[in-house]
Order: structure tokens, then C-alpha cells, then sequence
């Protein structure tokens, strides 16, 4: 039998762009899905049958009961948010145990870490990154750091390694003098779902996946966050913890860079960025706010606003290379209906200096534009790519030009039936 291979799901901007209803209708197609990064700070929203579910750690998978879902080792964990996650999937008629295999080298996000979070954050002063305060900077910190726990840990002698941690933390934030917090009921719930935790299969995902791919199954990898909050790639230090691109799910799976087969690229029809750092193109403005407004432009786990622009060419040629995309999917084409006039940033401008590349520090540059007719149509009912507006498939057209690359599916709602393939 000829070896599987795994697919992609990527983020190639900042993230949001609706990652979980895309693997929600790729899911079919493939055996597992797996999620490569990331915690508890992703919020993948999925809407279908009149009911609606925000994921945080568990993938987007998980609605098909045939099929095997993994948290891969390069995650990390809350076992409080990721049990509270999993009850209500299973209060809902989700049989998870049978379906949800969890990384042994996944590692763990104490209730300390959230509190570090919050106080390095706070140390920062008028520099804040503008992190979630899920504790997931803290976590990778002491991963690479070689100090934190996993998955395996709790399966033995837990109670000395989880004190021993604790108390590192206790002291690390009384040396920040940030001593007014009480994690009491914050930690009975996380020992609580550190054993809850325990009822699912935790398991050497890797030795698994390589047996599945050894027998022909297919892979779907799902990312979190976007190319541009990558860890190396990023617009550093405003970025996550973890590495999202396509690297990523190699050294976040365990699996080879030559199992890797098509690599799809998800971006929206225009550009959104939740919490600080340099943002060429966002609009300060009326076409901003009703952008935010239309598009409900707000965090599924935070609830922050999400500051919007118009859809970014350098970021997204960048993100294409990095990550070797193969197929783009464009989402939410929807909200840009009733404008007028749509623009695309096609290159960054500063002190005279123009250019078509991403620099390494994106502060202070402005955004160079071009404009294209609106479509002044509702997308929403659509179903197929015959129905489109001509104007709509002449943004289609101009984007692939200028990206090199197809867009085979957009994204015209948030239904899961509001999935339009081009391919």
C-alpha cells in the first residue's frame, strides 16, 4: 500500500480567518486530524445545524465520529480549560474518549504560568505584547528552557514534579514583587482535569501517526494563529510562542518534511490582527469599524476587538514562500459586499523607501495601494463559482495574478454549507 500523506491547514496572516470550519469540511476526506501547535489561546469557531462550537485545544475534527483526532506534541495544555472544553462537547452527544488521542510530550500550562503571563506582561509596561494570558508564552519559555512538565508526567509521581514546579513559580513572582493572586479554585480545577485527563488515551502520538501514514491513511494538520504571529517569522516580539507555519507540523507531529503533501494557505478577504504590534494596513476609520462590524470582527476566546484592514499582498506573498502553499482559501468573502470600492495593499512605503518585500521590522511603514470595483451583491446564497458576480471573480482572478497561487475554495458565510470549491 502506498504510504499517506499529510495535508496542511495553515493561517498565513494573524490568524482568525476561520481555520475550524475549513478542517470541519475537509474532516471527511482524511483518517486524522491533528493539531500541530498552539494552546488553549485558539479559538476555532464551527457552525453548522443551527448550533454552534468554539474549539480551544481540541481539533476541529472532532464532529466526525469515524474519525481520529490528536493533540500532537509540540501543543500545550491546560487540563482545567481543556476539560471544560471536552465536557461540553460531550454534554452535546460528542463521544470524545473514543475519538481524541492526546501527546505524551504535549506539554502542560500550570495555573502559575497564567499568573507569570500576567506578570511579565505587566513588567513590560507600555511595551505589552498583548498576549491572552492563557500562561502559553510561560510554557514554551520553560519547554526550550528544558524545566516544564508533559502529558506523560502526570502518569507518575505527579504531586512531587507539579510542587517542585509551583514553587519555582512562587519564587520567580516574589523576586517580580507580583504576590496578589490566589490560585485556589484555579488549581482545584486544574488537578481536577489533570485527572480527568487521565480517562482519555494519552499516547505516543508520533509511533501512531507513523504506523497510520506506513498504512496508507491520510493526515490532515491543523494550525493555530497565522505565518505572521510565527515565533521566528513573525513580527517578532509581537508574535506566538509557537512555530505556525508549515515547519511546524514536522517538529509539532513527529513526522518527516516528506510526508507532507498539499499545503493550504487560509486567508480572509481582507486583513484582521488581535492584540499589539505593527499593522501596515489598518484603517483607522469608518471602512474599519464597519468592516469589524460586518465581518463581527472579535475574539472567539477573548472577546478583544480585532483591528481590520484591507487584504495585505506582502504579507501574504511572504507567508505563500514560507510555507511552500499550494492551494488558497479565501474566507469571509461576504463581509466586503457593500462596498463600493475594495483595495489591496501591493506594497510597503517609509521615509521614500518602497518596497514589495516583508522587512524585518514592519513598525512604521504604510501600506501602497490599489483599487478594484466592489461587487455590491449578497454572496451569502451562493453555491456555486458559476453564480458569481463578475466584479467578485475579477477580485478572485487578481488576487491568484498576484499570489501565484490558486484560490481553489471560498468561504462566502459561516455555515459550514457557505463553502464554495473552485478547484
Amino acid at each position: 500500500m502506498a504510504k499517506g500523506k499529510v495535508d496542511a491547514l495553515l493561517g498565513i496572516v494573524f490568524g482568525d480567518e476561520g481555520k475550524g470550519k475549513v478542517v470541519d469540511c475537509f474532516t471527511p476526506k482524511y483518517d486524522i486530524v491533528a493539531r500541530f501547535a498552539g494552546g488553549p489561546n485558539a479559538g476555532h469557531t464551527i457552525i453548522f445545524e443551527g448550533k454552534k462550537f468554539v474549539l480551544r485545544s481540541i481539533p476541529s475534527g472532532i464532529f466526525d465520529e469515524g474519525k481520529v483526532n490528536i493533540i500532537g506534541n509540540g501543543c500545550v495544555i491546560a487540563p482545567d480549560l481543556f476539560m471544560a472544553e471536552a465536557k461540553e462537547l460531550e454534554a452535546a452527544g460528542y463521544d470524545l474518549k473514543s475519538r481524541l488521542h492526546i501527546s505524551k510530550r504535549a506539554h502542560l500550562i500550570l495555573p502559575t504560568h497564567r499568573v507569570l503571563d500576567r506578570a511579565y506582561e505587566a513588567a513590560k509596561g507600555k511595551n505589552k505584547v498583548g498576549t491572552t494570558g492563557k500562561g502559553i508564552g510561560p510554557t514554551y519559555s520553560e519547554k526550550a528552557a528544558r524545566t516544564s512538565l508533559r502529558v506523560g508526567d502526570i502518569l507518575e509521581n505527579f504531586s512531587e514534579k507539579y510542587a517542585a514546579l509551583k514553587s519555582r513559580h512562587e519564587q520567580i513572582l516574589k523576586d517580580l514583587h507580583y504576590t496578589d493572586y490566589d490560585i485556589t479554585e484555579e488549581e482545584r480545577l486544574w488537578l481536577e482535569g489533570v485527572e480527568y485527563m487521565k480517562s482519555f488515551p494519552l499516547t505516543d502520538t508520533e509511533i501512531e501517526l507513523h504506523k497510520a501514514l506506513k498504512a496508507g491513511k491520510s493526515v490532515l494538520a491543523e494550525g493555530a494563529q497565522g505565518t505572521m504571529l510565527d515565533i521566528d517569522h513573525g513580527t517578532y516580539p509581537f508574535v506566538s510562542s509557537s512555530s505556525t507555519c508549515s515547519g511546524g507540523v514536522c517538529t509539532g507531529l513527529g513526522v518527516a518534511p516528506n510526508a507532507i503533501g498539499e499545503i493550504f494557505g487560509i486567508f480572509k478577504a481582507y486583513s484582521t490582527r488581535v492584540g499589539s504590534g505593527p499593522f501596515p494596513v489598518e484603517l483607522f476609520d469608518e471602512t474599519g469599524d464597519k468592516i469589524r462590524e460586518i465581518g463581527n470582527e472579535y475574539g472567539a476566546v477573548t472577546g478583544r476587538n480585532r483591528r481590520c484592514g484591507w487584504v495585505d499582498l506582502v504579507a501574504l506573498k511572504y507567508a505563500i514562500a514560507l510555507n511552500g502553499v499550494t492551494q488558497l482559501i479565501m474566507m469571509k468573502s461576504d463581509v466586503l459586499d457593500t462596498f463600493d470600492t475594495i483595495k489591496a495593499c501591493v506594497a510597503y512605503k517609509k521615509d521614500g523607501v518602497v518596497t514589495e518585500d516583508m522587512p524585518y521590522d514592519t513598525e512604521g511603514w504604510e501600506a501602497v495601494y490599489e483599487e478594484l470595483p466592489g461587487w455590491k451583491t449578497d454572496l451569502t446564497g451562493l453555491t456555486s463559482p458559476d453564480q458569481f458576480p463578475k466584479a467578485f471573480q475579477d477580485y478572485i482572478d487578481y488576487l491568484e495574478k498576484a499570489l501565484e497561487t490558486p484560490i481553489t475554495i471560498v468561504s462566502v458565510g459561516p455555515d459550514r454549507a457557505q463553502t464554495i470549491s473552485r478547484a
